[in-house]
């Protein structure tokens, strides 16, 4: 009884088991229906990966195997590996490029191509034909050109960077900006840091770590690439104490928030956002009067460091003077934006303060290297001599529409003749040119634009052929209306024949 119980039960599991395959194998069936199948290579395909050289034969090659006596082996077969991969590639898409494989002579060249676009520098020059002057993605301010006389000698000679001269002892690296700095902004003293976010980090990490910065909610904005100013003070140490609304925030907000805790009152100049509408905020008078009653250091993130009075050129923003001027304890602001010069932070204002800023240890993790300092200094002497057209940036600003306008027409009469047989359109137009680069968000300078039209190219496809020439300098420009825009405010004269060339072959 129990022998036949068990098979009984047996058999039960098995044909369960057989209904489970039978179940599995009607799904396989059904995936496999909506599953496209892969497709074989063909004849041709399987004939032309049969062809394929081995890596050793191609290291073999004259052309590689010189390769490999200049520059390490093992990145010539990685590169040899690569472009046989992408070949495999190509024949299985059946691409025209793909159909003669064993060309050694041409697997050669190919090699050999790859290798030195893997060894060309990946930062290069392009032609800023956008009209933003201060263009985040593009590097931002342009230096001087006189400035490479000094880089070389920097870079290339030993410096008295941290060395007296007329003391014989240790000296600070600050001492080479920061006379310069205080004859232009009226501070009492002043540092670079990085950038004007380390900055920021810098200044509350040494004034109110474990203590709270009192911030109108309206001013914790977010800069480039999503890094969020509240984020970056919370790294410091300190504690946000937001105040107000995001539109309106009165000086009783920052009084009633004043506790033992607080440490200071922080102001963020509006240099890359602004709000309008029913708006309002505390004067800063009235904002560095309660700072002074409260016994607590107001400080300014002033963004993008204008260090001259741009007005008469269209542009409205406070100078680093003029917040030192006014009261606050400490401004902080760019060197790459307003300033035209190298990425920088600078921290500027009252002795005592910077001095103690400076002695925090992450000052060594921020501080600047040589060949920075050797910029901004250049770019600062170029202030104090108001001479302006050493500065690009400046330069470009103080451009007249008329100036524009007739570069554009000179450019334009050039290059006609060489459009014959193109099928364009080119005409000058009115435009706007940005300041960019975090700052003057709401401002715009009149220019003249070159206006290109093509029967043979999109504006989209025209923009790329600029951007990714087949030979040349890359140019970076715009499209408005389906037409490719041409800003020559940010392009440097010199520049005017090699954009001439890129867009004859762009539109050709």
């Amino acid at each position: 009884m129990k022998q036949r119980a068990s098979l009984q039960r047996l058999t039960v599991r098995t044909a369960a088991f057989h209904a489970s395959v039978a179940a599995v194998a009607r799904l396989c069936s059904n995936v496999a229906m909506t599953v496209p199948a892969k497709h074989a290579p063909s004849r041709d395909q399987t004939a032309l990966l049969r062809q394929m050289p081995s890596v050793d034969e191609l290291l073999q090659l004259p052309g590689v195997a010189k390769l490999c006596s200049q520059i390490d082996r093992g990145f010539v077969v990685d590169t040899v590996r690569q472009v046989l991969s992408q070949l495999r590639r190509e024949i299985a898409a059946g691409e025209g490029s793909a159909q003669q494989p064993n060309s050694l002579a041409a697997l050669e060249q190919r090699i050999v191509h790859a290798v030195q676009q893997e060894l060309a520098p990946s930062l290069q020059p392009v032609i800023n034909a956008s009209g933003v002057i201060l263009h985040t993605n593009l590097g931002r301010a342009p230096l001087p050109a006189q400035l490479i006389q000094d880089l070389r000698l920097t870079a290339t000679q030993y410096t008295n960077l941290e060395y007296d001269l007329t003391t014989g002892t240790r000296g600070k690296r600050d001492a080479h900006t920061a006379r310069l700095l205080q004859h232009l902004t009226g501070a009492e003293s002043a540092i670079v840091v990085n950038n004007c976010a380390a900055a920021v980090l810098l200044t509350l990490a040494a004034l109110a770590r474990g203590g709270e910065v009192i911030v109108s909610r309206g001013e914790l904005i977010e800069i480039g690439d999503g890094f969020r100013i509240p984020e970056i003070m919370e790294q410091s140490g300190a504690i946000l104490r937001e105040v107000g609304t995001t539109n309106r925030t009165r000086l009783a907000d920052y009084e009633h928030a004043i506790n033992e805790k607080t440490r200071v009152l922080l102001r963020v100049h509006p240099s890359n956002f602004q709000v309008t509408g029913f708006t309002e905020k505390p004067d800063v008078v009235e904002l560095i009067a309660l700072g002074q009653r409260a016994n607590l250091p107001v400080v300014e993130d002033l963004g993008s460091g204008c260090l001259v009075d741009l007005s008469a050129h269209g542009i409205s923003e406070p100078t680093a003077r003029q917040s030192i001027s006014a009261g606050f304890a400490l401004v902080l602001f760019s060197g790459d934006k307003l300033l035209g010069g190298p990425q920088a932070g600078i921290i500027a204002g009252q002795k005592e303060l910077v001095a103690k800023v400076r002695r925090h240890p992450l000052f060594r993790a921020l501080r600047v290297d040589k060949l920075t300092i050797t910029a901004l200094e250049c770019v600062l002497r170029a202030y104090l001599r108001a001479d302006w057209n050493a500065l690009p940036s400046q330069r470009m600003i103080r451009l007249t529409t008329a100036e524009i306008s007739q570069r554009a027409t000179n450019f334009l009469h050039a290059l006609q003749p060489l459009l014959a047989n193109a099928d364009a359109e080119l005409e000058i137009a009115d435009g706007a040119s940005l300041v960019g680069g975090g700052s003057t968000p709401a401002q715009s300078l009149p220019t003249r634009l070159i206006r290109v039209s093509s029967a043979r190219h999109s504006a989209t496809q025209l923009e790329a052929r600029l951007r990714r020439p087949f030979t040349g300098i890359p140019v970076i420009a715009r499209i408005a209306d389906d037409r490719l825009l041409l800003d020559l405010r940010t392009v440097f004269p010199e520049q005017d024949v090699a954009l001439r060339d890129s867009l004859v072959a762009a539109l050709h």
